[in-house]
């Protein structure tokens, strides 16, 4: 793996630092929707699309869970049922799901909400439909995390305009690696898009450190048809 070199603070290696993931699928799925009827295509969550052989969602749990973590949560809300029966059931003892409750409810509450059922102190925190991003670039964001000099003060994230130490929080989103229970102070009473809470959290002079894509692709989100079919 490409090595990531930032600051480094000694006192950081007498902390033990262990590391979850929290896979967000609670989504309406209504960009997709609305894109598949105008095309007159079946439509079908996004989620489940197939992907390499399995489901979006199948792919970016296995890339998920092949990083560096400890545990692995998928917090499910809109479609849990129909996303519970298109995915294969191997996941049992190996990834939690918890459902929304009301399920309609912005990705920040999604978020909160796996936060707030993890048991390591820094969470990897992923979208369901990221099923191009890399475990290598996972790993790369815990290591810049375990590596910072105050890895409670660090965001790492990948990146969508520069990389390294970064001067804004524009346009920035899933995937990064947080502190759990600093963000959870950040979320908690919040229904809202990430985006405006990260750059809350980077006018309170947190450091976000943005991560280079392994490929183009892994800068993809599926929120339209269109998008599906370029990720593959």
């Amino acid at each position: 793996m490409e090595s990531v070199t930032v600051p480094v603070n000694p006192i950081s290696f007498f902390i033990i630092m262990s590391y979850s993931a929290i896979i967000t699928a609670a989504g309406k799925n209504s960009r997709m929707r609305k894109d598949q009827i105008s095309k007159n295509l079946e439509v079908r969550n996004k989620l489940i699309l197939p992907f390499n052989n399995k489901t979006v969602l199948e792919t970016t749990i296995d890339n998920t869970l092949s990083a560096d973590i400890d545990e692995c949560i998928v917090v499910l809300g809109h479609y849990s049922d129909e996303i519970m029966d298109a995915i294969s059931n191997n996941y049992e003892g190996s990834v939690k799901f918890i459902i929304n409750d009301p399920c309609d409810v912005g990705l920040s509450t999604s978020l909160f909400n796996g936060l707030s059922n993890i048991t390591s102190d820094f969470a990897l925190c992923v979208t369901g439909d990221q099923p191009t991003v890399s475990t290598e670039t996972f790993n790369k964001m815990i290591e810049v995390s375990r590596n910072s000099d105050d890895p409670f003060k660090t965001i790492a994230i990948l990146r969508r305009r520069k990389t390294g130490l970064l001067d804004t929080a524009e346009g920035l989103g899933m995937p990064f690696v947080t502190p759990r229970e600093n963000m959870m102070k950040y979320l908690e009473n919040e229904d809202d898009n990430l985006n405006p809470i990260l750059r809350k959290i980077f006018a309170d002079g947190y450091t976000f450190y943005g991560i280079k894509e392994k490929n183009k692709k892994e800068l993809i989100n599926i929120n339209y048809y269109e998008d599906y079919l370029h990720s593959l």
